[in-house]
């Protein structure tokens, strides 16, 4: 079967996407063979900031190297947001190396990642990179007005790829004490950011992504947190350590009999004449079942035109 991560750096696909401090070296490296679909160097919360321009260098170096190698996963750089005064330093530094694309952490809103994108196309155009080919990854909930502008980054940019969710940032702009009940299941505050997260993507055509599952020891409760982002409708999830990329990309990789379930269903409508409805194996079918098929082998990289 096809597997999204052997070349992610062509395909686009991110079930995993793993967070790496940008001011280590060595866990840099040991990134890179982690097997997560996309790295995310971060220039942001893991990196203190007396040492955020020691991290700028340390990224553009590991990037100038990493972006040329054949089999890679997707290099994204988390900056620091707007409100830092430091995005601007951050893009001058790493734009110089080409990254596929730039994390906004506390995005606000589609404006923000609007504003983004005007500021990427500059670099671009300065660094000789091709334009538009730089892409974004927005964190929608970090901030009560972040999380209740969910619905607005339809049409933003065409940059953007995904949207993603964050609990601990979110927490203490609302002064909550506590994320989750005593079973693991997330309180409604976070909750509701979840489902803002995944109705947002939806609205703007983008990709789902699920926050961190913050015990890099609990594989049980990292499986299951998966399990349920995917019954849901996400389609890949965050990671802090190197350790949870197998489950994830296990759980967000779609089975043999998945996939040819769905490429029997688009084969079956484009024979049909791409009816409103159809019988399969004695199941009547509509047009949602259409849109669900086409979507999973989108996510392996399987064209809907591609016959099986």
């Amino acid at each position: 079967m096809p597997t999204p991560g052997d070349d992610a750096a062509g395909t686009g696909i991110v079930r995993s996407a793993l967070f790496v401090p940008g001011d280590s070296e060595k866990k840099l490296a040991k990134a890179m063979a982690s097997g997560a679909d996309a790295l995310l160097l971060d220039l942001e919360d893991s990196v203190a900031l007396s040492n955020k321009q020691r991290a700028r260098e340390i990224t553009t170096a590991f990037l100038k190297d990493a972006v040329t190698k054949s089999k890679r996963p997707r290099l994204f750089v988390r900056v620091n947001a707007f409100d830092t005064d430091l995005t601007a330093d951050d893009l001058d530094a790493v734009m110089a190396a080409n990254p596929d694309g730039i994390v906004l952490p506390k995005s606000e809103s589609g404006q923000d990642v609007t504003r983004l994108d005007a500021q990427l196309r500059v670099h671009e155009a300065k660094q000789n990179i091709e334009d538009g080919s730089t892409g974004i990854i927005a964190i929608i909930t970090e901030t009560a007005i972040g999380t209740l502008q969910a619905g607005t980054y339809a049409r933003a940019s065409k940059r953007l790829e995904s949207v993603a969710w964050g609990a601990e940032d979110l927490s203490a702009d609302v002064g909550a004490l506590r994320r989750r009940h005593d079973n693991g299941t997330y309180r409604d505050l976070f909750r509701f950011a979840r489902i803002q997260t995944l109705l947002g993507a939806v609205a703007a055509k983008v990709e789902p992504l699920d926050t961190v599952y913050p015990d890099f020891r609990d594989d049980n409760g990292l499986r299951r947190e998966c399990e349920d982002a995917m019954l849901d409708g996400f389609t890949g999830k965050m990671a802090i350590h190197p350790a949870q990329v197998p489950i994830i990309n296990a759980v967000f990789t779609p089975s043999d009999e998945e996939i040819k379930r769905a490429q029997k269903i688009v084969d079956a409508f484009a024979s049909a004449g791409n009816p409103g409805v159809l019988g399969i194996d004695g199941e009547m079918l509509d047009r949602p079942h259409l849109r669900k098929a086409e979507k999973l082998l989108a996510r392996v990289g399987i064209s809907s035109h591609q016959s099986g």
